[in-house]
């Protein structure tokens, strides 16, 4: 029996665990271990929207949030819009995240789910959410924030990039969220020979944050590059 692109996705985040050292004062968060019901929504999520074979685009974001696929177990993805417009309601856990209202607005101007995740599948190249420690508990954290964090999980980044890339995903053009995201990925690629082209995107909580009256502009940026 073929698997489909749905079973790949799910056994890849089913076997997802991170084990190497971290800078202190920061930690992973793996949502799949945290919340039995994360594992649940999160199949029902991929065997709605990628149960075949298809080639897709990848999109590329950088770690998820604790508010986000840190909950649900999908990239850009709270609970508020994976129950309102995917259909898969959460019990255990409520959240409203930023770039996921910029993406979900994106991906209605696309055509709607249906449409947009046959052609686009997302994920980041640290799959799993980081926090750092500060005075005033733990907040997020981007891979890239601290250099030893770069260091200490860049090997990690880019076997899970390439098991991605696995799953049947495009390579000859790439699409990276966030200018910053796309510096580090840029190494990634140099070292490990990944994509042939990267197109650069800004990142859904920074056009959501300073951008917001310009948003329809941003819409129409990521539409126009990811239907070309």
């Amino acid at each position: 029996m073929n698997t489909t692109f749905a079973d790949n996705v799910i056994e890849f985040n089913e076997n997802l665990t991170y084990s190497g050292a971290l800078p202190e004062g920061f930690e992973v968060l793996n949502p799949y271990l945290n919340n039995p019901e994360t594992m649940v929504v999160m199949q029902k999520f991929y065997h709605k929207y990628y149960n075949d074979s298809r080639k897709r685009k990848f999109m590329v974001g950088i770690n998820p949030s604790r508010h986000g696929a840190g909950v649900t177990g999908v990239p850009f993805t709270d609970t508020k819009r994976l129950e309102s417009i995917c259909g898969i309601p959460m019990k255990s856990a409520h959240t409203h995240e930023v770039s996921s209202v910029f993406i979900y607005d994106m991906i209605a101007e696309y055509g709607g789910p249906d449409e947009f995740y046959k052609d686009i599948y997302i994920n980041s190249p640290f799959p799993l959410a980081i926090v750092r420690k500060t005075k005033n508990g733990w907040l997020n954290a981007n891979y890239y924030d601290d250099k030893a964090l770069f260091e200490a999980v860049k090997d990690f980044m880019i076997d899970s990039l390439k098991k991605h890339i696995s799953l049947n995903l495009d390579t000859s053009e790439v699409f990276i969220l966030g200018k910053k995201n796309a510096e580090f990925i840029s190494k990634l690629n140099k070292e490990a020979q990944l994509f042939d082209k990267m197109t650069v995107l800004e990142h859904p909580r920074y056009i959501q944050q300073y951008k917001s009256k310009e948003k329809q502009l941003y819409i129409d940026k990521y539409i126009l590059a990811l239907k070309e």
